[in-house]
This record gives C-alpha cells, structure tokens and sequence, in this order.
C-alpha cells in the first residue's frame, strides 16, 4: 500500500490538481497494490496544511471520479483517506479558529459543541459517501497522528463531560460511530480501513490496541492501520516494554480483519521481515517517494535497497512530485540535495 503522504500539491479550494493526480497514478502503474491519498478533509474547518485535496462537498467530485478511475485502470485500488485536523488545522490556512473536543489553550483551538460532534460524525460518513459515489473502492478513517479523532481519544486532550469524554468507551465513541455509520450507508463491499498511533498525542499504546480489537471483534473493518514510526522500535514506555511495539499488534486477535503497518519500511529486506512477522501487508512510504515503481522492484529484487539520500529535486521530479512537494520534502532532514 502507498501510504497516504501530505504533498501540498492540490488547488486551495480543495479540489484535486494535476500533480496529484500525477504522482498517485504514478504510484499504480509502478503496481502498488492499493493507492492511498494524502489525507483529505471532511469538513473545510479541518483543513490541515495548505495545498490540501478535500472532500468535504460535492463540487469537488468531478477530480475525485478521475483520480478513482486511473488508478484502478492500472490495476491498483483506489483508497482515499477522510481526516480533519482539529486542533492542528492552522488559523492562517482555515481563516478561523480552530476546533477540538474540548478548548485547548496550547493552540487556540475551542470546543466543539454537542451539536458539532453530531455533525462531525456525520459530515464523516458523508465523506465516505460521496467517495464511494466517486467510484473509489473504500475509505480509510485517520484517527491517529494527532488530529480530531485522536483528540477524542487522547485523556490528555478531550476534556468533555458529556457521552464523548470520559471513559475511553466515551472517547472513543465518535471514532465507532463513524465507522458504523460508514459501514450501513456504503454496505460490506466497501473496503473500510482505520488508521491509529499508539504512542504520542496523549495515546495510550493499551488503550490502542483495545479498541483495536473491538473494532476487529465486530468485524466492522475490512484493515487496521497501525502507524507505529518505526516497526522495528520498543515501545516508548517502559511498562510496556515487555514485547517490541509491533509485536503488540501481531499479536492481537484481529479475527478477519487485515493488518497493516507503516514506520521505516524502506528496503526488500523489510518487507520481508514485515510479512514475516504476521503482517497481512506493508505501507510505504519514504521508498515510495523515492521510487514510484517500489513494488516492482522488490518483486524483481527480495533484497532491492532504495537510492540513498539526500536525492536532487530533479531526481524527485523524475519520479513524479511537483516543485510544491519538492519543496515540502525539503522540510525532511537530508531528503532533498541543496540546491
């Protein structure tokens, strides 16, 4: 799977551009078996980095339709991610300020309302809607890496007292809601995924696998995504220490559902090793930045190391990201030669 990677690279009004385009279809022919957008917003309040591809409204369909239909002509599936940031959407980017599940004095952000977490959910599941109507083979559901669904989750962050703060059935409510809904209104043969972080944000790595494992027992899930930095690391806190942080998901009983794992996958080696360890498949992506055709080469090559870097922007561009992207990976320590 490609992971879904911020870029910047789409129109301001949320609708989807040619580099983007470009760069994922890029990614199909080059056979990953299943293309994940960047995250993309639901609501435009939850609109979280410049540059960012929406589907918050039906204008907006038309992109989404050509995007969906070139990448399953390359024989991959077409995944789009719904996410909204929350606190993290930036007050320059949005033009107002920003949301959480409760006021958050860190980052200006205030409290949603009860009325607003209702329509969350919903705008949530619309989302997913419209993308099937798009004609993308499912969704996946961001709720980790900070953002809205994880401030539900985090205690450190969701302060409510009313049905979605509280016990962790509490914060975690909207995240299931969501799920459900998607699962009724897109039927079974929607491909549904849910991506989680179990460490930073306030998460609590027990808590994760927890309702993980709801999820997965109610079978309301096609995969997990667990996004865990690196696979290959201990977790960060000692009490749980006892097993390597990949292994407390390996280990879970995930019934029929798929697993998936992202963080430092970047050689064939690691593939490998990755499936080895009981993951159903991987998640690339620094490799699938750097090489649009990943997949082909570790088919060709089990033990295919990727280009060292820093790489030229003129590299970059040859395998498909725009100046904008360029630009953003720049951010990235020792990714993008100086120019």
């Amino acid at each position: 799977m490609l992971a879904p990677m911020t870029n910047q690279q789409s129109h301001e009004n949320g609708q989807l551009s040619d580099a983007e385009s470009h760069w994922l279809t890029m990614r199909a022919k080059g056979q990953f078996g299943l293309v994940m957008t960047c995250a993309s917003h639901v609501q435009e309040i939850g609109k979280g980095f410049p540059g960012q591809l929406g589907i918050f409204g039906d204008q907006l369909m038309d992109g989404h339709q050509k995007l969906a239909k070139e990448i399953q002509s390359h024989g991959s599936l077409a995944v789009i991610q719904l996410h909204h940031a929350g606190m993290r959407s930036p007050q320059e980017v949005i033009g107002q300020q920003p949301v959480c599940p409760s006021e958050n004095e860190k980052t200006g952000a205030r409290a949603l309302t009860l009325a607003e977490v209702i329509q969350l959910r919903e705008d949530f599941i619309e989302a997913a809607i419209r993308a099937q109507k798009c004609g993308y083979d499912g969704v996946e559901v961001h709720g980790a890496h900070g953002y809205i669904l994880t401030q539900f989750l985090s205690s450190e962050i969701n302060h409510r007292t009313d049905e979605y703060g509280g016990s962790l059935e509490n914060r975690s409510r909207i995240l299931f809601e969501i799920v459900r809904g998607i699962r009724e209104k897109c039927g079974e043969n929607f491909l549904l995924g849910v991506r989680l972080s179990p460490e930073k944000f306030g998460m609590d790595l027990q808590e994760v696998k927890t309702i993980s494992e709801q999820l997965c027992e109610e079978d309301l899930i096609d995969f997990l995504d667990i996004s865990l930095w690196d696979c290959f690391k201990m977790p960060e806190e000692e009490s749980y220490q006892e097993l390597p942080l990949l292994d407390h998901f390996t280990s879970l009983d995930l019934n029929n559902v798929k697993l998936t794992v992202a963080g430092k996958i970047l050689s064939g080696k690691d593939v490998r090793s990755i499936l080895d360890a009981g993951v159903d498949f991987v998640t690339i992506g620094r490799s699938g930045i750097l090489h649009h055709d990943f997949p082909q080469q570790v088919m060709q090559n089990p033990d295919f190391e990727p280009t060292e870097t820093p790489v030229s922007a003129k590299y970059l561009k040859k395998e498909g990201l725009s100046e904008t992207f360029v630009k953003y990976m720049r951010r990235w320590p020792d990714f993008v030669q100086d120019s």
